[in-house]
């Protein structure tokens, strides 16, 4: 997804009055201007990646406000908030599975030599790039961890 798609699909959000849809995309592509300034300054294009890694942000503070929202029962916050993760979703690679990573780890684990949790950086090098937009990184963390203390 290039910067360019978002705003021809902001462009077309608009015209079919979609107001959450729009919101969604303008606040997208206001985050990602805001990362090409961080990154380079006026003349920075933000490539491709760089884009799935905003959006990839952008999901994550939507999941992280939704828990807030559960923990301090703010229902009506927490159906916005997921209303709009589901319009940032539609823009990341389909996600692995539990399993897909589980054995994604195995095999990283083998090809590193890794024995134990003094090896976690070794193994993180070599899954990550594998599963990078792909999978949520504290579930990949996650079972790295498990694979290393069992």
């Amino acid at each position: 997804m290039s910067k360019k798609n978002l705003q021809e699909e902001l462009k077309q959000s608009v015209l079919s009055k979609n107001e959450l849809k729009t919101s969604v995309l303008r606040m997208l592509l206001s985050a990602i201007n805001y990362y090409e300034i961080q990154k380079g300054g006026a003349g920075y294009e933000a490539t491709e990646e760089d884009v799935m890694t905003v959006i990839q942000s952008q999901a994550k503070q939507r999941r992280d406000s939704i828990e807030e929202f559960k923990k301090a029962k703010r229902q009506e916050l927490v159906d916005k908030e997921s209303k709009e993760l589901e319009y940032l979703n539609a823009y990341l690679p389909a996600q692995m599975s539990e399993e897909e990573v589980k054995n994604l780890v195995a095999e990283a684990v083998k090809q590193s030599g890794a024995t134990s949790m003094a090896d976690i950086g070794k193994v993180m090098g070599i899954l990550m790039p594998k599963v990078k937009g792909k999978a949520d990184g504290a579930m990949v963390s996650s079972l790295v961890k498990q694979a290393l203390t069992s």
